[in-house]
């Protein structure tokens, strides 16, 4: 099950309380807690695959650290780089193996 998270709250309570609560709720509440559907293990991957694809790399380091606590090996995550590289693009690649590395370690 995944941990609760307070990401919203604690960034962005006071600024934007609806948005925040909405973040910690429904999306990481309802959403995320539904493993009958899919593993927190194949969330993580999807949401990597997707921030990825998009170029989003500050959402991506968060959501590379919360892949490894879900399971997420440093060899899928590896493949699943090099499967988008040629998807979501070459540059991306690069950009996003400097963060599992990071992640990861060398």
């Amino acid at each position: 099950m995944a941990e609760k998270q307070t990401a919203g709250r604690d960034n962005l309570g006071e600024f934007a309380p609806q948005f925040a609560a909405l973040n910690d709720d429904v999306l990481f509440g309802e959403v995320w807690s539904r493993e009958s559907e899919l593993s927190l293990h194949d969330r993580s991957m999807i949401t990597c695959a997707s921030l990825m694809s998009q170029g989003l790399f500050p959402q991506l380091s968060s959501h590379m650290k919360l892949a490894k606590k879900h399971g997420v090996t440093k060899d899928e995550m590896v493949a699943l780089i090099t499967q988008l590289a040629f998807y979501a693009g070459w540059p991306k690649a690069w950009s996003v193996f400097g963060l599992a590395k990071e992640v990861y370690g060398d």
